[in-house]
């Protein structure tokens, strides 16, 4: 079997009336097309923007919240317990702008942290808010919100970035 290889097309050559019009006209820019954009928005090298410019926000988050970690260990008690769960909650916090940011600008897929996140905001919510609630209705809740987000997410990067996640 032989395979057939993709000849190239070569640009037809406009005709004379054309060809003068476009050298007597200056050339308008043109816009990039949508797909376009979407794939330089989504290229691999290059992560979105932050919307507050330059400034290494997310990195100084983290760094505040590793310091409250460890000032937390040492200090031990109820203060260090405090401490402890802010910090841990900063650093959480940090990450996922991050990944809300790269999931819908198209960069990278995280749907499932994503989705993670609204399990646990969920449970967390039904726990506190509705303590009369069995677990397990409170986990099938979540388990719903879950599946829900993880649907739609996949759904909001296909869109964004013209490519479905995959799974290594």
């Amino acid at each position: 079997m032989t395979s057939k290889k993709r000849r190239k097309r070569r640009p037809r050559k406009p005709p004379p009336q054309a060809a003068e019009r476009a050298a007597s006209e200056p050339a308008a820019p043109r816009e990039p097309s949508l797909p376009a954009r979407r794939r330089r928005a989504a290229s691999l090298d290059e992560r979105p923007p932050a919307p507050w410019g330059n400034v290494p926000l997310v990195e100084l988050v983290v760094l505040a919240g590793i310091v409250m970690l460890v000032v937390g260990f040492i200090a031990g008690g109820r203060t260090g317990t405090v401490l402890i769960a802010a910090g841990a909650i900063l650093c959480s916090l940090a990450g996922l702008e991050l990944s809300i940011r790269e999931h819908f600008g198209g960069f990278r897929s995280h749907t499932f942290l994503l989705s993670g996140a609204v399990f646990v905001a969920l449970l967390a919510a039904l726990y506190f808010l509705v303590p009369s609630l069995s677990l397990p209705i409170a986990l099938a809740i979540s388990l719903l919100g879950f599946v829900t987000m993880a649907v739609l997410l996949a759904r909001a990067f296909r869109a964004r970035s013209g490519r479905a996640f995959k799974l290594r």
